[in-house]
């Protein structure tokens, strides 16, 4: 094998979704709390000195309110991969990994973790991605390869409580 196809095929294995990095733009995601629903959480997503995204703040079950969470638009053809790799680092608590194939579908898809307060890497299988909307599961297939035009990350946890997940970069796997 020349070194030319194994470079290539290392390429066409996986394709960077979101790379954070100390030169990243904070204004490339989008925050939306349960304000839009009468709630009082509130949080932001920052870059830190490391080059990390920082999503953070606090959610609160008041007012009926109960999540947080962070979005990013794209326009991407994931039809070659099967999965996405995402590195992290939260502060123990459960969150979720949020895609949608179009921006204007009223569901989403998404994948319930658990962080463990260290760096960690996650496989999630497209297959594993759920419909989902407003808290509901839906009856209809998972994710399936094809276009993507959203990723994010949910807190929404039934509890009041502070939070902070560390984000490195998102990317797709074959």
């Amino acid at each position: 094998m020349n070194l030319f196809f194994i470079l290539t095929f290392a390429f066409m294995s996986n394709f960077m979704l979101f790379d954070f990095n100390e030169k990243t733009s904070d204004n490339l995601w989008r925050v939306i709390d349960d304000v839009v629903m009468g709630g009082i959480s509130s949080s932001k997503i920052t870059v830190n000195i490391n080059g990390h995204g920082v999503f953070s703040g606090h959610v609160s079950t008041q007012n009926n309110g109960g999540f947080s969470s962070v979005r990013h638009q794209l326009k991407s053809d994931v039809s070659k991969f099967s999965s996405f790799e995402i590195k992290i680092k939260g502060d123990g608590k459960k969150y979720q990994f949020r895609v949608k194939s179009k921006l204007n579908e009223y569901h989403t898809y998404k994948f319930d973790f658990k962080t463990s307060g260290e760096w960690e890497t996650l496989k999630i299988p497209f297959k594993e991605l759920v419909p989902t909307f407003r808290g509901r599961l839906l009856d209809m297939p998972h994710f399936q390869k094809g276009v993507l035009e959203e990723i994010g990350f949910l807190i929404s946890n039934k509890v009041e409580e502070d939070f902070k997940l560390e984000i490195d970069y998102i990317k797709t796997r074959s």
